[in-house]
């Protein structure tokens, strides 16, 4: 089974080489790995042509584009039935690529969901990946990938229609997974087809990534999912914005009422003890779990300022 890796780099010049170097010591040699750039500025092609000249599997397309248009480029390009994608701030496990594209040779498989371990040197990082992935415990049969770990059949690919291209798009596999569902393609969800995917090292990183997540689901209009149904990204965005409007509404009401204040005040303490307590159960570290209330606070408004924006858009 002959098997293409894409991946897309924009500005890597930190983290290229740590992912190339995963990619050339896999069990499972993939038959070529293609990147498409984006246009960097930074030591990022460079880099990757110092890799051309040790391997001459890396194949490289320089084009200005949208990262989504860039995965579509690189799958054109790409000589193989089995596409497998990640992303530069990935490091894959030796294994990975053998256990990701093992369901296809049953030939009942037309997209293969890996996994992405969130990793972070810092406690604020391991936090962090409470509120920007899934965590392993979560994982079930119900999990759709993201295109750190993913792989399909180039037919598949072409069924969908792609990846959706937009300027600045951040949720390309949302829209594409959607669309594969509705299709009836098959999954395969394999939860040690593992990359490493880095944590924001700032609270403002983690910021922009929430406000894109949440303006690029809005601009798809995503509201009925087939598989998460009425607990589409939009709905829970809506729901947040519900939640703060109420919250609000409350405290407006207690400068008139004062007795409504205790009120307010035992919401918001329950609020927040909620978002210590979630981070809790995923690392039983109070240290860790600190940083939830700061997050969970950050995290709502970067949805509720990425949904309004995206609506808007």
């Amino acid at each position: 089974m002959n098997i293409s890796i894409c991946i897309t780099t924009f500005n890597e010049e930190g983290s290229i080489g740590a992912l190339l170097d995963s990619l050339l010591v896999q069990t499972k040699k993939p038959d070529e790995i293609v990147v498409v750039d984006g246009g960097s500025t930074d030591k990022t092609i460079e880099i990757i042509r110092h890799y051309q000249k040790k391997d001459r599997r890396i194949k490289l397309l320089t084009e200005k584009c949208s990262r989504a248009k860039g995965r579509n480029l690189g799958v054109e390009i790409a000589k193989n039935d089995i596409i497998a994608i990640t992303d530069a701030g990935c490091v894959a496990d030796p294994d990975w690529l053998k256990n990701l594209t093992a369901s296809f040779a049953t030939g009942r498989v037309d997209i293969s969901a890996g996994f992405y371990k969130m990793v972070g040197d810092s406690r604020f990082q391991k936090a962090e990946s409470v509120f920007l992935g899934v965590t392993p415990r979560k994982f079930d049969i119900n999990f759709l990938p993201s295109t750190r770990s993913m792989a399909f059949r180039k037919n598949a690919w072409e069924l969908v229609g792609g990846f959706p291209e937009g300027k600045g798009n951040s949720a390309e596999d949302t829209d594409f997974n959607y669309k594969a569902v509705k299709l009836g393609l098959k999954y395969s969800r394999v939860k040690n087809a593992v990359v490493e995917w880095g944590m924001p090292r700032t609270l403002n990183e983690f910021r922009f990534k929430i406000f894109e997540y949440a303006k690029w689901d809005a601009k798809y209009g995503i509201w009925w999912h087939p598989i998460q149904r009425f607990m589409s990204h939009n709905i829970k965005a809506v729901l947040i914005l519900l939640r703060y409007i109420l919250g609000f509404g409350i405290l407006l009401l207690s400068f008139k009422y004062h007795s409504v204040l205790p009120i307010f005040l035992i919401f918001l303490f329950a609020y927040l003890f909620w978002s210590f307590r979630k981070v809790f159960l995923e690392f039983r570290s109070w240290e860790v779990a600190v940083y939830g209330p700061i997050l969970q606070i950050t995290a709502d408004i970067a949805v509720m300022s990425g949904f309004i924006s995206g609506i808007i858009g």
